[in-house]
């Protein structure tokens, strides 16, 4: 007991119990994150940051997969893969396509709920028009 307060000491196996889901959860956000912006920029960037973040991001392979198969190190994969990451997040600061895009969907869907109480004919048009706005 420290200051009348009772200290529990974690263990490394309770503490990766904890925190592991939440590393895994953030990876699996960047990476949809990374995906969500490569599909809006990727004729923005270079043909080889273009193979890199697809091999990596789309396809899974690891940093020493992509090395092997370029024949250069890890490192150099690695500092690939980071500028071209940001530079993803370069062209959505600047052009905020995603963000944008973004707003529309959670537009659509409030109108959807909205819908949910207008009649049927009405519902059906401006769905229609919802989804060739989104297209």
């Amino acid at each position: 007991m420290i200051n009348n307060v009772a200290v529990k000491c974690l263990t490394l196996t309770e503490v990766s119990a904890v925190t592991e889901p939440l590393i895994e959860s953030e990876a699996l956000e960047k990476t949809n994150r990374i995906n969500l912006l490569f599909d809006f920029y990727e004729a923005l960037l270079t043909e080889k940051q273009q193979m890199f973040l697809k091999a990596y991001f789309h396809d899974d392979y690891t940093l020493g997969e992509i090395a092997a198969e370029f024949q250069i190190s890890r490192q150099a994969v690695f500092e690939h893969i980071k500028r071209a990451e940001q530079s993803l997040m370069d062209y959505e600061h600047k052009l905020q396509l995603l963000e944008k895009h973004e707003r529309r969907l959670a537009a659509s869907r409030e109108i959807g709920k909205l819908l949910e109480d207008a009649g049927p004919a009405l519902s059906r048009q401006v769905n229609s028009l919802l989804d060739r706005m989104l297209d």
